[in-house]
This record gives structure tokens, sequence and C-alpha cells, in this order.
């Protein structure tokens, strides 16, 4: 008889062993079949979600504006149009001449990416992420001002399609599609720069049919994405979720559930007024799953860290809200490490991460400083081959090919110099001495440099080559050699 009680108990404990364990093998929002789990989030409020609220309506009006704005120079502040390789950032112009700078702008963001993971862990997909911020404060507000909060949503998602659901679903769909139209326009601006799509507006779809085919399908992508796929954008397409398995540790800021408070030796317990839950061993989780039904991805913190977890602090909010009606201190759940909660510290900043900061700081600095330095032209002088030295009379001349590259808006009116040696002259052989540059396009040709002998004092003798705008402005210089016969 004991013998099977003693059985009976071991294949309790495995089962509730498994059942715990079961979300590590699962998604939130499918159940075992692989069928879709429709996750209703309750309306979160609190003062991180006040604070990424604000976050995101900045970030938002930022997105919306910046394609329309135009600064001195006559540049947008920022434009990416990839069909014609020409992309502006902050107002500078970049080409595909400058694709060594893109290529170490990506290795550099690939670096950023990783360092920032390790530190701070999910923030950016929780604060400024534009599938998080779209979603949470712009999609799912409209759905809880037409809807209801998570219990109206749940009973009117299992209601007969009567008047009032066919109402309020059509609604919100139309809603819903106007904000992705707009939105599909926003991106459509950055492409082809403002001016060209207000121009495209103003003659309309009738002379724009393939333009208005792409805004049309990139509207009924995104609605897609935000009307239905919604949070498995986070847990399926999106790679950073599954990086953070492999770049967060122990010292990484999550948002984490302490464990060690929640659960103390007796585990977590029912709120009941009066009980001296320290005295009984009883953690201070209440088990009001508050915590989960205001999760946007269907988890529960109290597992642990999880694919589907984006640290949007909702569940931080919800259960501060708990303990300051049960009269328990807050910080159950907050941004913390693994190893705050193991070792019961507060969070401070370690030097790990004061290191990580500033070389990620550093990182940013060089980054724009590399890109933001080049010159607007780019001129190249090389020995044209098979072309020695001449010498005529007290003067030696070199020829060389030029490589000129426009990287600016405009058109440009080109000269060539001498810097290095004030007697020297050079010329343009095959064309004017002033050379029209048009925008962002290659200018290729020959010149002669000739240099009195006196000033020549090596059979490599070092000079500069400088291009000039028609107002004596230097735009670019080239050190290269000159032969001679020493």
């Amino acid at each position: 008889m004991n013998m099977d009680d003693s059985q009976i108990k071991d294949q309790d404990l495995a089962k509730l062993s498994e059942e715990e364990e079961a979300f590590r093998s699962s998604i939130g929002t499918m159940d075992s079949k692989g069928k879709r789990q429709w996750v209703f989030p309750k309306k979160p409020s609190g003062k991180f979600t006040k604070y990424r609220t604000w976050v995101s309506y900045f970030l938002l009006a930022i997105l919306v504006i910046a394609p329309f704005v135009k600064l001195p120079n006559g540049n947008p502040l920022f434009m990416f149009n990839i069909p014609k390789g020409q992309f502006i950032i902050f107002g500078f112009p970049f080409f595909t001449s400058d694709f060594f700078l893109l290529a170490i702008g990506m290795i550099a963001t690939i670096v950023f990416i990783v360092l920032f993971t390790v530190v701070y862990g999910r923030i950016f997909c929780g604060w400024i992420c534009p599938q998080t911020i779209f979603m949470e404060h712009v999609f799912r507000r409209i759905e809880y001002w037409i809807e209801g909060d998570r219990p109206k949503q749940m009973k009117l998602a299992k209601q007969e399609w009567d008047e009032e659901k066919i109402r309020k679903r059509l609604l919100k769909w139309t809603i819903f599609s106007l904000i992705s139209f707009l939105i599909a326009n926003v991106f459509l601006a950055y492409v082809i720069g403002s001016d060209e799509l207000l121009e495209l507006v103003k003659e309309g779809p009738n002379k724009n049919w393939s333009t208005f085919i792409g805004l049309i399908v990139f509207t009924g992508l995104f609605y897609f994405i935000f009307a239905w796929f919604r949070e498995q954008v986070c847990t399926l397409v999106c790679p950073y979720g599954r990086l953070q398995g492999v770049l967060i540790d122990k010292k990484t800021i999550i948002v984490a559930y302490d464990f060690k408070r929640g659960e103390s030796t007796a585990g977590r317990s029912k709120f009941r007024k009066g009980e001296d839950r320290k005295a009984a061993g009883k953690g201070d989780c209440i088990d009001c799953k508050q915590c989960v039904v205001v999760c946007p991805t269907g988890i529960d913190i109290r597992n642990g860290t999880q694919l589907e977890c984006v640290n949007c602090t909702a569940c931080i909010d919800a259960c501060d809200e708990v303990m300051e009606k049960v009269n328990l201190p807050k910080g159950l759940i907050r941004y913390a490490s693994e190893e705050n909660i193991e070792t019961g510290q507060k969070f401070k900043f370690t030097g790990r991460m004061i290191a990580y900061t500033l070389v990620l700081i550093a990182m940013v600095v060089a980054i724009n400083s590399f890109l933001f330095s080049r010159n607007d032209v780019e001129v190249k002088f090389l020995h044209v081959p098979g072309k020695n030295y001449k010498i005529e009379g007290e003067s030696i001349s070199n020829v060389y090919e030029y490589t000129m590259y426009n990287k600016t808006n405009g058109d440009l009116r080109v000269k060539f110099g001498l810097k290095s040696h004030d007697d020297g002259k050079i010329r343009v052989l095959d064309g004017p001495s002033t050379i029209v540059l048009t925008k962002g396009n290659v200018q290729q040709g020959v010149v002669e440099v000739r240099i009195p002998m006196a000033d020549v004092s090596s059979y490599k003798e070092p000079v500069t080559m400088v291009a000039l705008d028609e107002n004596g402005k230097e735009l670019d210089e080239y050190l290269t050699s000159f032969s001679a016969p020493y």
C-alpha cells in the first residue's frame, strides 16, 4: 500500500514537473497542435506604460515628419531610394560609390546589436521597435476604443455575427486599413522623396498605376501584420528574439520575476486578508495572474526568460499595481539581471555595463564622424600605363588619368590645381579646363602635370593635386608620385 502511494505521488510530481516545463517547448500564441491561440491582453497602465507611450508618440512623430523635412541645402532629412542607389542620411547624400561605408556601417551595427543585447537585453524591442510601437500604441489602442478591454474583446470574439459584432469589426477593419495606407505612403516618401510623393497624389492613380498597385500591396501587408499576424512577427519571424537566447547571460538586464521573493519556501499562494505570509513561508506572489493577462505575447513571466518576451514592461506595471493594493513592496517584477535576483542585490551599473556602454557610444561617434566627414567630391589621379615622363626644356611632365565622383545633389563646375608645387601646372588634355560634374555621376579623363626641373628632387617626387569649385574652394585632394630622371 505504501509502495503504491509512493508511486502515485512520484507520478503526480512528474506530471506536475512536465506541466511546469511545458512552456519551454511551446509558444504562447499556439496550442499543442500548432493552431493559433488569439491573445487578448488587458489594457496596461502604470508608470512604465506612461513613459513608453511618450517615447512611442515621439518616435512616431519623427517617423512621419522626417521624410517631409527639407534642409537648407534642399535635401530631405532621410531618403533611401534603393532603385536609383541614392541614399540621404541627415541631409547628406550617399551613392553607390559609398558602398564601403555601408558595409562598415552594417558590421558596426551588428557589433552594436550584440553588445547592446548582452548588456540591456531586449529593451529595444519593448521601447523602440516599430512593430511594438505600431501594434501597442496605435492599432491596439484603436481596438480598445472600439471593442473594449480584455473581457469585452473575448466576449465579442465568441459572440455570433449580430449587428453589434458586424458594426464594431467593420469599423475597426476600416480604420486599420486607412492607417495601413497612411503608413505605406510614409514609407514610400522615404523611398522616392516627399516632393515626388505629393506629385503622385496630385496626378492620381490613373497616371501612376504601378506605384498605386505597390501602395495597395504594402497596405495589405501592413494590414495583415497588425490586424492578424500581430505578436507572431516577434515570436516566429524576427530573428532578434532567437539571438537573445545566445547573447544574454546572468548579468544582462531583463524584465525579470523575483522568484526568490515571489516563491519563498512555501511557494506562491492566493492573498488572504490578515494572513502573515512571511511566517507561513509563502512568497509575495499572490498568483493573481495579472502579469499573464496583460502580456501582449501571452506568456507567464514567472516562468523566467522566454523567447516571446519583448520586455514591454506591461507585467511590471500590472504587478506593481497589485502589490500596492495588498500592501506588499513593489518590484516583484522589475528590470534586473538573473544575478541580481539570485544574490538579492539591488540593480546597479557594474563596471562591465559601463565599459560596454562606453564602447557603444564610441562606435556611434566613430561611425557618424566617418560617414559625415567624407568630401562632397572624390578625386583620384593615376599614372597612365605605358606613359613615361617627358623632359621639355626646363620642365618635366607626367600624364595621369583622373576619376572624379560627385557626391552631392547638384551639378558642380570643377577645376584642377597643383597644391604641392607653386610653379607647377596641370592641364586637362581631353576637354575644357573647367569640368561640369553632374550630380551623382563619375567623370573620367586625362591631365598633364608639368613641374620645373629645379623643383623636382626625387625620381618619385610627391605631388598633391586638388579639385576646386568655381569659387576656388578646395573639394578634395589626392597625393601621388611624379616620375623624374633623378
